[in-house]
């Protein structure tokens, strides 16, 4: 499966809101990188953020979701 990159979250709290958001709409979630971005200070800005990705399948659907709900999208 090739998951794809829907939004870039740039606090732990923020991509969890998001991935609740998304589950909750029946997509299927991965959030990458929240482990590394939390393990030091600055890491999150360097990294370009916590991504929050789904299925290449959903990407459009999901997209437009976060679009519906206000939030700046990939």
């Amino acid at each position: 499966m090739i998951l794809e990159t829907v939004f870039r979250a740039l606090n732990s709290a923020e991509a969890q809101l998001i991935r609740s958001q998304l589950e909750a709409a029946n997509f299927n979630v991965f959030v990458a990188d929240e482990t590394s971005a939390l393990s030091m200070e600055g890491y999150v800005l360097g990294a370009g953020g916590i991504r929050i990705q789904v299925p290449d399948s959903e990407r459009e659907d999901a997209s437009e979701f976060l679009r519906s709900c206000g939030y700046p999208v990939e």
